[in-house]
């Protein structure tokens, strides 16, 4: 039981560090995760919604296609991601909260918030996986499609965040006759790209830092 509580908090710190990830790319204004951009521009065209609320409403719809897909095969267990999606949407917006009134003035402050986007996220993700009890139905959607179809995971993911951006690029630009936002708030900019391209890279640095903290805590 200790180790199971252990595993939750620490998948439950590693969530809340992906969910201010979140909140930083907003705030730098250049463009947020591929996965982060439908509930980003949702949010900008329905403001009474938050970007939290989109997010567990946009995984509860991944859910239902990983039931599609597998059918009986679908495990109860799986049903995990259901109180990790509300869990996941809340922290967004209290995260988005708690950076309100910061103030981001320049390019240089915008690219900053967008390294540190990068390097906040790799450090979530790693402790996520790590912990194994919160399970995200972005990356899960991802493996079952792999199992489904035996694409590669890697092509898949490409292929997947191109999807995202995509739809939420003809939704900006038909809400707003710009792809990128609302043309005051940016969702899809470099700061897409940078994210979706270096995310992973930077993981290959912050994970052996990150399983030297976790040996300490014997996880």
């Amino acid at each position: 039981m200790k180790d199971l509580i252990k595993r939750y908090i620490v998948a439950t710190v590693g969530l809340f560090i992906i969910a201010f990830g979140v909140a930083l790319s907003l705030k730098s204004n250049l463009g947020t995760a591929p996965v982060s951009c439908p509930p980003a521009v949702l949010n900008l065209k329905f403001t009474t919604i938050s970007v939290g609320t989109f997010t567990w409403m946009m995984h509860l719809v991944f859910i239902i296609c990983q039931i599609i897909l597998l059918g009986r095969k679908f495990k109860l267990s799986f049903l995990m991601q259901i109180p990790a999606a509300f869990v996941f949407g809340y922290l967004c917006d209290a995260c988005i909260w708690i950076l309100r009134d910061v103030q981001v003035t320049s390019y240089a402050m915008q690219m900053v918030f967008c390294i540190l986007t990068v390097i906040v996220t790799a450090v979530g993700v790693k402790l996520e996986i790590a912990a194994n009890a919160w399970m995200l139905a972005g990356e899960k959607t991802l493996v079952v499609i792999s199992y489904v179809t035996g694409w590669k995971f890697s092509n898949i993911k490409v292929a997947f965040d191109i999807y995202l951006v995509v739809i939420s690029a003809l939704f900006a630009q038909l809400a707003f006759g710009v792809f990128s936002g609302d043309g005051v708030h940016i969702v899809i900019r470099e700061g897409t790209l940078i994210l979706a391209v270096f995310t992973g890279l930077c993981m290959k640095v912050t994970d052996p830092v990150m399983e030297k903290l976790l040996k300490k805590i014997n996880l």
